[in-house]
């Protein structure tokens, strides 16, 4: 991910700079960095679990949003997830009509480019977010889904799952099943 900002912008400015541009771009630290495009894999693998989700969240006042959905971290910070489940009522940022402040399940699929950022400051915000359930990190080189859970008392339970293995995310009625979401997707050109 590259910094595409020669100099470091107030969060306004970032946010009426980047409604005017045709990429989307993420904004942390108070520095602006362009977000590249994925693999085949990549995509597959977002694709799949949007699908999954979209399923589970039927009938329930949540939606499924792709990664054109911007998000607002605490710290006036903004960036894209792969998938972002939200329930309503949506609350957005002051002032905003297109910066939401409230997901319920994020979604990251993990590049060798990005990764450290993704498990970096990136999922820091995610997981200081509130309303933040689950946070899912998935892997484009192995059947390995990193989950983590909030629990009542507001700290986040960790496990990871592989082959065989299924995610329940009970506050959303949505099942994840590791082996169809990678089924074929190693024969798929991606971040090796």
């Amino acid at each position: 991910m590259a910094n595409v900002a020669p100099t470091r912008m107030s969060p306004e400015a970032f946010l009426a700079w980047e409604r005017e541009q045709r990429e989307r771009h993420d904004y942390v630290g108070g520095e602006v960095f362009a977000m590249a495009g994925g693999s085949v894999r990549h995509s597959t693998l977002a694709a799949r679990i949007i699908a999954a989700l979209v399923e589970g969240t039927r009938g329930r006042p949540c939606d499924v949003h792709t990664s054109d959905l911007r998000l607002g971290l605490p710290n006036d910070e903004f960036v894209y997830a792969d998938a972002v489940v939200v329930c309503r009522p949506i609350a957005l940022r002051p002032g905003t009509t297109d910066v939401v402040t409230n997901p319920a399940i994020v979604v990251e699929v993990i590049s060798k480019s990005t990764e450290a950022y993704d498990r970096g400051a990136k999922q820091a915000g995610y997981l200081a977010i509130s309303s933040v359930e689950s946070l899912l990190l998935v892997s484009q080189r192995e059947r390995r889904v990193e989950v983590y859970t909030r629990r009542e008392d507001g700290a986040f339970r960790f496990e990871v799952l592989g082959a065989g293995a299924t995610l329940a995310l009970e506050h959303a009625n949505v099942t994840l099943s590791v082996d169809p979401i990678y089924e074929g997707v190693f024969e798929l050109p991606g971040d090796a």
